[in-house]
């Protein structure tokens, strides 16, 4: 707003010295104006259509404002509108004081419309109601502004269904009369002047009068701006502590942790006093305290404004507070101190005692301690005098390892804690050298092994033992087998021939349980591995009558992979010695026999295709088949080889050497009109010279049907000439019977192989499930009672043919085909039980 008001004379004229003010304040003279459509425009002339702004007007033309437009007097001096006189200090006290005297007001002593009161919102409106009740004025000409315009404003809302005199909204809940203002009275703030409500706002919107709430809230706005709502002076309130408080104060802030501990220990400069101060920790200023006149007053005493007296209290020592404040602190410091040195007092008997009764245990134990060394001491000085020379009653090995039983029993501690070694070495290693001296191992291996194994439970350390080590300062047994024991060993192994192993092998194999792990190892690899390699490269299998493997075999259980290094000097003095070698000498086989299982599958299997099958070979080649004077020895040879040859090098030699030259010979002797029963027995004769293991590999097993597939040929190839009556019969007989032989002996291998799995730990349930796709079919055809047998002497692409009831079918891979009208189709096993049924 304009200021203008404070600046005119006694005249009511404005200061001419000012500059003129301009007042945007909107007045009733632009409302009449904006709301008046029928009001005198003024045109714009062409100057200010030209220069806008900056173009003259006459002050007659514009706009009035608060102050008016009137002529200034710039050279008048200036004068005020006086506002009344100020009064005096004295007389602004004695308000103050009456003020304080006086009671607390009431709500009634204001104004009615000056207290709080609730209004009824738009939540209190019914949809039964039609309209406000306030309203005086009459709306018949409501919207008459529109007479003049086109009136499309009043069709719209009675369109939408408005009906005139009644309010908007569906349920006519709108107001009718528009909202009127009321005029302040003055330029105060919003209620200065009383409420301000007019009286279509009383009806519209009723307040609601709560007494008590009103006065409750009265109160507590009121006493917000005085001293003391009750209007009396409040008594002083006192903090007491207690010890227990501060006993509970100080262990509190004692348990530190170790951030706190370490910003403990900061030097602080604290600087906002007069003067400088040092601290040594944070928790000093914590304690700081405050010294009167050291600083500016606290911010909850302002000061006094200017020309008004400040009322001195009644009772002010600032020095007397501030030593009283002091003693105090010091006083709680102390009590804090004095309850943590007592705790520590406390806790310092409690850990006294603890050590007490633990020392006194200590001494106990000690004591018990050195009594039984004392024992100890005495039976090792008894053991010590016996052995003496010249002592009437000397101590022999049995008493002495009585003594150490006892040591070990009563005294097991002592026993563990002392030097066993030295006590060992100086006791029992005589009396072992002395026991032991005409020992010869050879003749009897078993002697002392009592005596040692005995020995070993009161001496063998077991720190030592259960971490495989070999330190002769630390184990007494072990020094005393090195050397006491070993050096016995050492010359009767320099006396031993390797021929004649059976003595050592029973004397290692009898202290092999006894003498720790490593000196067995010492004497196998550095005592008989040198003396057995170099007896094999002496050994001569031409001259030698001595087989090599049985003085090398025995060695095996206690060697094993040790003899590795034997095994090839010997392979190939027996190759040298096979040059010459006839399959008809069967010293051979014996002297290789036994090495079979010695060698590894590879280098036995290298070694006879080396070696043996060349020459089982060129005997097969010098066969000669001949049906009616035939010579079996190169045969018999042959086969003699085959639990040492593997059954495919076995194989393979009657491939190339054999059967060309009998399929031959058969075909010969069928060209010339033969006796058919004398070739079924030749056939039969031939089979059976070969084992069932020969005869179940499939390259032989497809040989001997060839030779059944050449003899149905020759038979049904004679039709209409002379044939032995029978002869077609007995060939397809005999055809018949070796196929269901192949069969079952195929049915057994597979039963045999399902029974060694199940006895592997398979199980009875995993055993009876069929382990091939041909089980299975079986297994289903019993279940449904249909016939499952192979079709004999018929093949499809090499495929056996079988017949399930009334329809054939043949297995490949798990699949099966059933023949159709012009080839094979594959089906499923159910489809082949429905077709069968």
């Amino acid at each position: 707003m304009s200021l203008s008001h404070l600046y005119q004379d006694g005249e009511g004229h404005m200061d001419e010295d000012e500059d003129e003010h301009e007042n945007f304040e909107i007045t009733d003279w632009d409302l009449q104006n904006e709301f008046n459509p029928n009001r005198q425009r003024r045109w714009q002339t062409k100057e200010e259509a030209t220069y806008g702004v900056w173009a003259e007007r006459d002050s007659d033309e514009e706009r009035p404002s608060f102050g008016g437009k009137r002529a200034r007097d710039y050279s008048a001096p200036v004068s005020f509108i006086s506002a009344g006189l100020k009064k005096g200090a004295a007389e602004e006290a004695e308000l103050e004081d009456s003020d304080d005297e006086e009671k607390p007001a009431k709500q009634e002593d204001f104004p009615k419309d000056f207290g709080p009161k609730k209004l009824k919102t738009g939540g209190n409106f019914k949809p039964s109601q039609k309209g406000f009740v306030g309203g005086t004025k009459s709306f018949m000409d409501f919207g008459s502004w529109e007479r003049h315009t086109k009136g499309i404003g009043q069709k719209l809302l009675q369109k939408m269904g408005y009906v005139p005199g009644r309010g908007l909204g569906k349920n006519a809940q709108g107001i009718i009369n528009p909202i009127e203002a009321k005029q302040r009275k003055g330029k105060g703030a919003v209620g200065a002047y009383g409420s301000e409500r007019t009286t279509q706002s009383l009806q519209d919107f009723p307040v609601v009068d709560s007494d008590e709430e009103a006065e409750e809230e009265f109160q507590k706005e009121l006493s917000q701006w005085r001293k003391d709502p009750s209007g009396s002076k409040k008594k002083p309130k006192y903090s007491y502590k207690t010890v227990e408080e501060l006993k509970a104060k100080g262990r509190v802030s004692k348990k530190l942790t170790a951030p706190q501990k370490e910003l403990s220990q900061v030097k602080v400069i604290d600087m906002t006093g007069r003067e400088q101060k040092v601290y040594y920790s944070y928790s000093q200023i914590s304690h700081k305290h405050s010294i009167p006149d050291d600083g500016p007053p606290p911010p909850s005493q302002p000061p006094p404004p200017p020309g008004k007296e400040v009322k001195a209290p009644g009772f002010t020592l600032p020095e007397l507070e501030h030593n009283l404040q002091l003693l105090i602190e010091l006083t709680e410091q102390e009590i804090i101190q004095s309850d943590r040195q007592l705790q520590y007092e406390r806790d310092l008997v409690v850990t006294l005692s603890h050590e007490l009764e633990q020392t006194a245990a200590v001494l106990r134990r000690e004591e018990r301690v050195l009594a039984n060394l004392g024992r100890v001491l005495e039976l090792v000085e008894e053991c010590e005098r016996r052995l003496q020379p010249g002592c009437a009653d000397p101590l022999t090995l049995a008493e002495c390892a009585r003594v150490f039983e006892t040591l070990q029993d009563k005294y097991y501690e002592e026993y563990r804690m002392s030097d066993r070694v030295d006590l060992a070495v100086a006791i029992v290693y005589p009396l072992m050298r002395e026991h032991f001296k005409d020992w010869d191992p050879l003749k009897d291996c078993t002697f002392g092994t009592e005596i040692l194994a005995r020995w070993k439970r009161l001496l063998e350390n077991d720190q030592i033992l259960s971490h495989g080590g070999q330190d002769l300062s630390a184990d007494a047994f072990h020094r005393l087998i090195w050397e006491v024991w070993m050096p016995l060993v050492r010359n009767i192994v320099g006396q031993w021939q390797p021929r004649d192993c059976e003595p050592m092998v029973d004397f290692l194999d009898s202290w092999a349980h006894i003498i720790p792990v490593w000196v067995l190892d010492n004497i196998l690899d550095q005592l008989i591995f040198p003396r057995l390699q170099k007896e094999v490269e002496n050994w001569n299998p031409l001259t030698d009558t001595v087989p090599i493997h049985s003085w090398v075999h025995p060695w095996l259980p206690l060697m094993q992979a040790r003899l590795e290094p034997l095994y090839s000097p010997i392979r190939s003095k027996l190759a040298s010695a096979l040059q010459k070698w006839h399959p008809s000498d069967g010293s051979a086989k014996l002297i290789l026999q036994p090495w079979k299982e010695v060698f590894t599958p590879g280098s036995w299997e290298a070694f006879m295709v080396k070696n043996i099958v060349p020459k089982l070979g060129m005997c097969l080649g010098e066969l000669v088949i001949n049906p009616h004077q035939q010579h079996m020895d190169a045969f018999y040879w042959v086969l003699d080889w085959e639990g040492m040859l593997s059954v495919s090098s076995l194989v393979g030699l009657l491939e190339k050497h054999f059967f060309p030259k009998w399929l031959q010979v058969l075909c010969s002797w069928l060209s010339n009109s033969p006796n058919y029963e004398e070739i079924t027995k030749w056939y039969l004769g031939w089979k059976s010279m070969f084992s069932d293991q020969v005869l179940a590999h499939p390259s032989v097993k497809d040989k001997f049907n060839e030779a059944l597939d050449i003899m149905n040929r020759a038979v049904s190839s004679n039709v209409g000439a002379y044939m032995q009556p029978g002869a077609r019969e007995n060939i397809a007989y005999l055809t018949h019977t070796e196929r269901r032989k192949d069969f079952q002996y195929e049915a057994m291998q597979e039963r045999r192989e399902a029974e060694n799995m199940a006895q592997r730990g398979i199980g009875v349930a995993a055993s009876s499930v069929p382990m091939n796709f041909k089980d299975l079919i079986q297994t289903k055809a019993e279940e449904h009672n249909i016939v499952f047998m192979p079709v004999i002497g018929k093949r499809h692409e090499g495929k056996q043919l079988y017949t399930f009831g009334r329809i054939v079918i043949y297995i490949d891979r798990g699949v099966v085909f059933v023949q159709g009208e012009k080839t094979w189709v594959p089906t499923s096993l159910q489809s082949l039980i429905d077709m069968a049924k």
